[in-house]
């Protein structure tokens, strides 16, 4: 099923798709992930969709059930390539999103989140303020912790998102 879903990721946007679905809703698909398996997957991101897609269906849930370990999302954080520092951020959803199987995870989110305050790319900045808002549900007060301490830091996009979401439960 993987190498299946290895071939069809180079097919175009559609058969990417179907890659991450085959093995996202295949029993056993997550578990069968490597981390090598999850790099070839992931080969040739290059855009918002693809990168939300990999994240939340593969490599999200690989990494919040063992399959991928923490030191491979740290080096897509320090990647010169916006879309896999995206991809690290993003891969977080998957660790706070009950729809994506999301348990809360309070610690490696901000963990995440730490490395990338600084990030001015609107692809991670975008992706910041999604991690955060999804840790919400979990724990308001530490992202709203999270939000005091980096004010100064922190894109507005961030702070005008994640604050609102903590204000009225909504992102706007």
């Amino acid at each position: 099923m993987i190498r299946i879903a290895s071939e069809l990721v180079d097919d175009d946007p559609w058969g990417r798709l179907t890659a991450y679905e085959l093995v996202a809703y295949h029993p056993g698909g997550i578990a069968a992930l490597t981390s090598a398996s999850i790099q070839r997957l992931g080969r040739g991101l290059t855009d918002w969709v693809g990168v939300d897609t990999f994240a939340c269906y593969l490599a999200g849930p690989a990494w919040r059930e063992g399959r991928l370990p923490t030191r491979q999302v740290n080096a897509w954080l320090r990647s010169k390539d916006r879309w896999l520092r995206r991809a690290a951020v993003v891969c977080t959803v998957a660790l706070n999103l009950r729809a994506r199987g999301g348990r809360g995870d309070v610690a490696r989110t901000l963990a995440v989140c730490r490395q990338v305050i600084e990030d001015r790319d609107d692809m991670v900045v975008k992706a910041l303020s999604w991690a955060l808002r999804s840790l919400v549900e979990w724990d308001r007060a530490a992202v709203a912790a999270f939000l005091l301490a980096h004010q100064r830091t922190l894109a507005r996009r961030v702070t005008r998102e994640v604050g609102t979401k903590l204000r009225t439960g909504r992102k706007n």
